[in-house]
């Protein structure tokens, strides 16, 4: 079972997704206000007992999906976590020892069918498609061994990123990453049963049904068991924590003329097991 945030009549709920809809359940679970507080509370298969039977409250079209930990203390995203991105680089240097990580706010998100925001200061609006995983279980120094037990759901992000703002300053790329809207996550969690589900999957973005982005995590520099162990390391990670992974090589910056996103696209990005998550593009 899926399980998803949306607003409807001016209100966030939370459900599980079936066909033609949402079952909403967040009216049913008061002391869990949203879906971060079930997956700290390893409340999942208490949704799944309460949904079953039951009939759509809230059918497709009545209502706006949201991203589905909206309250998140914090998201860490990897880059340049697939050999091909790497050397698209072209400085000549081998894979690092270590990853590269940076920090991406909520509001930088929106929901799945929400279009991306191009801002006025910049053109430069690019995708990349990745696979999420959301903390369940925290800790400090999670040994890697150990670390597929701290998950508890998937979901899918487009990275969305407006390239020249991540070159504004010499070290860092926050500025470019966070733009208000500027990027998607969604359309739902998944909950993380089996590492099958992570280790060696197909990974895929689509613009405007072309595919730019295709690989598996299974070549990922630093497989996700790494990332919660080295993330773990410096920081302590909580439940509702995201961890956006990294995206595979072709995102339109690497094209000769860079291809950007405008205005009528629509972006798909599609995991194996996950789903797809689709996003237009509109001029704020």
């Amino acid at each position: 079972m899926r399980f998803a945030t949306f607003t409807a009549d001016g209100r966030q709920h939370y459900g599980a997704v079936a066909d033609g809809g949402m079952i909403g359940l967040s009216d049913d679970f008061p002391q869990w206000k949203t879906l971060r507080d079930v997956i700290e509370n390893d409340g999942f298969s208490t949704l799944e007992d309460a949904a079953k039977g039951r009939a759509l409250s809230h059918p497709d079209g009545c209502f706006r999906w949201d991203i589905p930990v909206p309250n998140p203390e914090k998201i860490i995203c990897v880059g340049v976590n697939f050999p091909d991105r790497n050397a698209e680089y072209k400085d000549g240097q081998d894979a690092p020892p270590n990853m590269s990580l940076f920090i991406r706010f909520p509001r930088s998100f929106v929901g799945h069918e929400t279009p991306l925001t191009r801002p006025p200061e910049t053109p430069q609006l690019d995708y990349e498609g990745e696979i999420a995983i959301v903390i369940g279980k925290g800790g400090r120094r999670i040994a890697q061994a150990d670390a597929l037990d701290h998950i508890a759901a998937l979901t899918l992000c487009n990275e969305g990123t407006l390239r020249d703002w991540v070159r504004h300053a010499k070290f860092n790329v926050t500025q470019g990453k966070n733009w208000d809207g500027s990027g998607a996550m969604g359309p739902w969690l998944v909950p993380f049963t089996n590492p099958d589900q992570i280790v060696d999957v197909g990974l895929e973005a689509r613009v405007n049904g072309d595919v730019r982005q295709k690989d598996r995590t299974g070549r990922m520099l630093f497989p996700v068991a790494r990332q919660i162990a080295y993330i773990s390391t410096f920081t302590t990670l909580v439940p509702g924590d995201i961890i956006v992974t990294g995206t595979p090589t072709g995102a339109g910056a690497r094209f000769d003329p860079p291809i950007w996103l405008v205005p009528g696209d629509v972006v798909e990005v599609e995991a194996q097991g996950i789903g797809i998550l689709r996003n237009g593009v509109i001029d704020e």
